[in-house]
């Protein structure tokens, strides 16, 4: 397949990044939230209080994509680690990542990946 484009709501400020998609009842399928950290850091995500279950995209600050959690757990206060430093982390719904055959190693455009 070959690309797909998802709009979305960028989270810049930690107050933002906190609250997420948190008490969302739905999210359109090529709607996403894209987590700005502000620099390539590891970062740990996740699902309190998240309604609906997600695919987590994390993304070096190239615009490749270091790692995918797909199907994160709602409500879970499991810890969902980046693995290595990333520049943000793109929340698509559950199932995305692979009926869009979104993978590791793939590139992310967007311009918050320009200047790295």
């Amino acid at each position: 397949m070959g690309s797909v484009r998802f709009d979305c709501e960028i989270m810049r400020t930690e107050t933002e990044r906190e609250q997420g998609l948190m008490f969302r009842p739905y999210l359109p399928e090529l709607r996403g939230m894209l987590f700005d950290f502000g620099e390539e850091r590891p970062v740990q995500m996740w699902m309190k209080d998240t309604l609906i279950p997600l695919d987590m995209i994390f993304i070096r600050a190239d615009g490749t994509i270091a790692r995918i959690i797909a199907n994160a757990e709602p409500y879970s206060t499991r810890v969902l680690p980046s693995g290595e430093p990333v520049l943000a982390v793109l929340e698509i719904n559950a199932g995305l990542a692979a009926k869009y055959k979104i993978e590791a190693g793939a590139h992310v455009t967007h311009p918050l990946f320009l200047n790295h």
